[in-house]
């Protein structure tokens, strides 16, 4: 089996597009702005998988006017929108200071951690209050069965969501599963149980 690659370089080359040289660190803090502003999403600028189907030429230059023609002003307004993100996030990076870093690490390394990788007694807790009961954490030699806790004095095991599909991986653990999934506001919990 042969395997190439084109590198972005080349594939510019070959198809006769002008090539951008950013400074460095300039181009990840543009993307980031996009990222926060939206300003590439296809309400700004259309949805660009469908137009490049539309698009009747073959060179890039009749792409860029025929774009161009089409939406006139949605490149200006995307560069507005991520240009205002830009002052934001200058106004951001200057006032970050080293404490302020070593808080953001500190939350990261060590909070973050803990909390994802022992959040278990918080969904414990939650779901032992909703059916008013006690709760505790599993042993050692109880996490070897699937069992990730008790509420009640009921054997639990806490799965993440995608377990729900996957019918194998639920053999051999505790009746009662607490499903869970990530989410950037906390976790969201499902189970199907009674205590």
């Amino acid at each position: 089996m042969v395997k190439l690659v084109l590198t972005d370089r080349e594939i510019r080359d070959l198809l006769d597009i002008e090539q951008y040289e950013f400074p460095k660190y300039t181009s990840q803090l543009i993307n980031l702005a996009n990222q926060n502003a939206q300003g590439t999403r296809p309400k700004v600028v259309g949805q660009m998988s469908d137009l490049i189907q539309e698009f009747p030429g073959k060179e890039f230059e009749e792409w860029r006017e025929w774009y161009l023609q089409k939406y006139p002003e949605k490149i200006d307004n995307t560069v507005v929108k991520i240009k205002d993100m830009i002052a934001k996030l200058h106004s951001a990076i200057m006032k970050i200071d080293e404490s302020m870093i070593k808080d953001w690490v500190i939350d990261l390394a060590l909070i973050k951690t803990f909390t994802g990788l022992k959040f278990h007694k918080a969904v414990l807790f939650k779901v032992a209050e909703h059916f008013h009961a006690d709760y505790s954490l599993s042993e050692a030699s109880d996490e070897s069965k699937g069992i990730d806790g008790y509420i009640g004095g009921k054997p639990i095991s806490i799965k993440p969501d995608t377990y729900k599909s996957k019918k194998a991986l639920l053999e051999g653990l505790p009746e009662r599963i607490i499903f869970y999934s990530k989410s950037k506001k906390g976790i969201a919990i499902e189970f199907d149980f009674d205590i």
